[in-house]
């Protein structure tokens, strides 16, 4: 069957799914490799061929109009499909080949439970090619919106979302070995509040930042710091005191530290996530159902 001359191609639906966040059509445009010219043309072509504008011409910025974000919804729609129909052919080969994107929230997911999960479904697939991107929680979750990513790893509860429960990632104390706090078997929340603290930027920052407010204190932050390396150094060498989520913790802690659980207890549920568990490609679905086998719900437990 021939398809409708009036149909949008492929490329034009590529620009429209390029268009959100973009600083102007042009960069938009830029992002697939078209020129500014070209991006011009197949703007005009696909308004013309919907009977409609896409974009807000008179907003600051990139905006779509409300008929553009429909018609955004459906593109994605078709790309999700398109990559389908690969992962169904591959599946008809015995899943030897096959593209899976995965988002992970962080140190908590990228460091102690997807490597073990990577590791038995590369020896059992070994031609399907994962790629695995960090990004934000809030993050993570648009790109499954929009398609970027089949699965990703989440916080729950995500009532929106199919999910499978991993892990209980506990918020923890990290304490110079020499610290006073870690004489101790526990730490409280009003103790930690007392000493300089060193606050993540990643994504355990909300809960950490909740757990003071919730207990009406305002932590002393001396120092933000993203990398995990460089928070267990200053801890170690006693610029302050860090909480941090359990799982993003490597199984040994570096020397000159000692972890510490906190009281009250904070601690989130992470899951993997996907838009529809019955429309996974082969090779997500394959990923999916080794996770719901091999990766049981476990808790982060503090240690030496």
């Amino acid at each position: 069957m021939a398809l409708d001359a009036g149909l949008p191609t492929l490329r034009q639906l590529e620009l429209l799914a390029a268009l959100p966040g973009a600083s102007s059509i042009a960069a938009a445009g830029a992002k697939i490799g078209m020129s500014a010219s070209a991006t011009s043309h197949a703007l005009r072509a696909l308004e013309t061929t919907l009977g409609c504008e896409v974009v807000d011409r008179m907003a600051a910025g990139v905006v779509l109009t409300h008929a553009g974000e429909a018609a955004l919804s459906h593109a994605r729609d078709v790309f999700a499909s398109l990559q389908q129909v690969k992962s169904v052919a591959g599946a008809s080969r015995g899943l030897h080949t096959g593209l899976l994107r995965i988002g992970s929230i962080g140190p908590s997911t990228s460091l102690r439970l997807l490597p073990p999960l990577l590791e038995k479904f590369r020896r059992r697939h070994p031609g399907v090619e994962v790629h695995v991107t960090e990004r934000a929680d809030p993050d993570i979750e648009q790109d499954l919106v929009e398609r970027k990513v089949e699965i990703g790893v989440v916080r729950l509860p995500q009532p929106s979302l199919d999910t499978v429960a991993l892990a209980t990632d506990e918020l923890v104390a990290v304490l110079p070995q020499d610290h006073p706090l870690a004489k101790g078997a526990t730490v409280s929340v009003r103790d930690l509040a007392e000493y300089p603290l060193i606050l993540t930027q990643a994504g355990s920052q909300d809960m950490i930042l909740g757990m003071f407010d919730r207990a009406g204190l305002r932590p002393k932050v001396a120092h933000e710091l993203f990398q995990l390396v460089s928070i267990l150094e200053f801890v170690a060498h006693g610029n302050g005191v860090s909480v941090l989520a359990g799982l993003s913790l490597p199984e040994q802690p570096r020397a000159g530290i000692v972890i510490r659980p906190i009281t009250p207890r904070v601690a989130r549920r992470v899951a993997i996530a996907c838009l529809d568990a019955a429309r996974l490609s082969p090779a997500g679905r394959a990923f999916w159902e080794l996770a719901r086998r091999e990766g049981p719900a476990r808790t982060a437990t503090p240690r030496d």
